[in-house]
């Protein structure tokens, strides 16, 4: 039997994907040193092996999330997913009015709730967010101390109660961490869910690429743990993070684990895709950002092909970091001038850097027999916004290691 997830603020479905396992890698991107048995090849490919979490309900209210969302997981499923576009402050509401309900025999809850009012690169609002639970400024008719963006981890905290789950997962930017008693607030409203019924595990920030990601992205995660499920002897000592795969040989930093690799590089992640004038078939690679270079503002440099890339940014065109940059501007990479464009990363370079597998469609074009088409906008906002697949990944198996130990 399968464990039952409930994921919120799901995005195109990176934590999602991550927690069920079972898509396309490529080995560099694992330690098999540390961990032998996750890749299964199939076919000439590499998978990394299914789980025993399976996802039975979604939510996000971003349109775009949808249109990759729900074609992707339904033919990975075979049918359509149970994915809900209401914001979860308007699920929590309907549920209560009986208009509505979540799934039962919930066995864990996953979810990003949103970043950008604790972003070190937006306007750290915190909670005090301008935006409303469905992303728009707010006005007179909106609870401006418990229905904005920067209050939308209470709603969470909600569902949590309502599901009653043997444990959840909420990831959000490290940024938050260093935003006055934030972490410590969110860290005490979660240990407060029916009465303390939750031992909430001390909240840790995660860089993706000690875990084979080439990328520079850190996550604050909070678990929270059933005690009506936990055994009465468990140790206290309970580790649900997972160990660290991979270091940045950069630093020359000692180890004392022999067996981490190298971080995973850009050149390591790009590996064998065309450029996007000689790409027909993958319109994720043949779309691009054509917008001009702008000096000093960020996503206006060129990535490291021999290191990790920087984050992947929900940004707009304007943010995209550059594959190639010309020599006036910073570019290290001159001699590929000669035969290729100067341009920004494509989509679908974004989408490997981030881990997702490529038979994952995330443009198309708005066609009479398409139901979900989305833009090259949408895509990079949906990609720039996941958790990586594989960081998900880790945290699922770690979880799965550990669950007879604890429930």
């Amino acid at each position: 039997m399968k464990r039952r997830v409930l994921s919120l603020f799901s995005g195109c479905g990176g934590m999602d994907l991550g927690f069920e396992g079972n898509f396309e890698i490529d080995p560099c991107f694992i330690n098999s040193e540390i961990h032998p048995d996750w890749l299964l090849k199939k076919n000439k490919k590499y998978y990394l092996k299914e789980t025993s979490f399976e996802i039975i309900f979604a939510n996000d209210i971003l349109k775009e999330a949808k249109a990759a969302y729900i074609p992707f997981f339904k033919e990975r499923k075979n049918n359509a997913i149970n994915f809900y576009s209401e914001s979860i402050v308007d699920l929590v509401k309907m549920h209560k009015n009986k208009l509505f309900s979540f799934p039962k025999n919930i066995d864990v809850v996953i979810g990003g709730f949103p970043c950008q009012d604790f972003s070190i690169a937006g306007k750290r609002k915190g909670f005090d967010s301008h935006k409303n639970h469905n992303g728009n400024g707010m006005c007179e008719l909106d609870i401006a101390s418990y229905e904005n963006r920067g209050q939308l981890y209470m709603w969470m905290k909600e569902v949590i109660e309502i599901t009653k789950p043997k444990v959840f997962y909420a990831e959000n930017v490290k940024g938050l961490a260093s935003l006055g008693d934030v972490k410590k607030i969110i860290e005490n409203d979660f240990r407060s869910i029916d009465n303390e019924g939750y031992l909430v595990l001390p909240a840790k920030v995660l860089n993706a690429a000690d875990y084979g990601v080439p990328q520079n992205r850190e996550r604050i995660i909070f678990i929270g743990l059933n005690k009506k499920y936990l055994k009465r002897n468990i140790s206290k000592e309970i580790n649900l993070y997972p160990r660290e795969t991979h270091f940045n040989p950069k630093k020359n930093q000692l180890f004392g684990d022999n067996l981490l690799m190298p971080y995973t590089t850009c050149m390591q992640a790009l590996n064998g895709l065309k450029e996007p004038e000689f790409e027909k078939n993958d319109l994720s690679q043949l779309s691009y950002s054509k917008a001009k270079f702008c000096k000093g503002y960020q996503g206006n440099i060129e990535i490291k092909l021999d290191h990790i890339s920087p984050t992947i940014r929900a940004e707009h065109h304007g943010n995209i970091e550059y594959r190639r940059l010309n020599e006036e501007n910073g570019g290290k990479y001159i001699n590929e001038l000669k035969t290729k464009k100067e341009r920004r990363l494509t989509v679908r370079e974004c989408a490997r850097l981030q881990t997702f597998p490529d038979n994952y469609i995330f443009v198309r074009r708005r066609l009479k027999n398409e139901l979900y088409p989305i833009s090259a906008s949408g895509a990079y906002r949906v990609i720039g916004n996941a958790v990586p697949p594989l960081l998900a990944y880790h945290l699922s198996k770690q979880l799965e290691h550990v669950w007879n130990d604890i429930f």
